[in-house]
């Protein structure tokens, strides 16, 4: 009996819905998109609601029923329960932890700044940004992507191997690049850039135009 495949439901603009994605393809694992949050509604549909209670996105359905929300959650569970997924989230616990703090950090520091900047630059007409806030935000922002530079000091990735660390800031890298702001000159952070942008998924999924 065939089952469904893995379901994401979530724009794909959106950089964690983006996160999700590029996992699934570097793990070459099928799965379903359904569009939902943003223009495209559907979070606050009651269905939706049993899924996700926060209205957000993404949300994973897996073929026997089981759901998740929180993009991080899902990328563990996913290298926790997929063929390969091992590779990307390691067993040993310090470089379980690196990994680990890195992705706390993304949400905890990172998220809110760059927030604030993407939403005033690409989603807010010209004449109702807060630019002071934007300004204050990127001032913020590039103090924190200094920290990164020099975790890269003598590492290729954040969390020194490919996983899940660099794909839980990769979009925020990403945009980090093609916001119209100036940026000061971090020459680690931008071979790290160049690096991921080498990987397919990173180009298919996530290093697309600002929308």
């Amino acid at each position: 009996m065939n089952h469904p495949p893995i379901t994401v439901w979530g724009r794909a603009n959106s950089v964690n819905v983006m996160k999700v994605l590029w996992l699934l393809d570097e793990l070459t694992i099928p799965y379903h998109r359904i569009d939902a949050g943003g223009a495209f509604g559907r979070t606050r549909d009651a269905d939706y609601a049993a899924m996700n209670p926060n209205a957000t996105v993404p949300t994973l359905v897996m073929p026997h029923g089981y759901t998740l929300w929180e993009s991080h959650a899902i990328l563990r569970y996913l290298c926790r329960t997929q063929p390969g997924g091992n590779a990307f989230y390691p067993e040993a616990p310090e470089a379980r932890a690196d990994a680990e703090r890195w992705m706390d950090w993304t949400l905890a520091s990172m998220n809110e700044p760059m927030r604030i900047i993407f939403w005033t630059y690409i989603r807010t007409p010209e004449a109702e940004r807060d630019l002071a806030a934007a300004a204050q935000a990127q001032e913020a922002t590039a103090r924190l992507w200094r920290i990164a530079d020099a975790a890269l000091e003598e590492r290729e990735h954040i969390a020194g191997a490919f996983g899940l660390a660099d794909i839980a800031l990769g979009g925020f890298l990403h945009r980090w690049y093609h916001l119209p702001i100036e940026r000061p000159e971090l020459p680690r952070l931008r071979r790290w850039y160049d690096r991921l942008r080498e990987r397919t998924p990173y180009r298919t999924q996530v290093a697309v135009p600002l929308s």
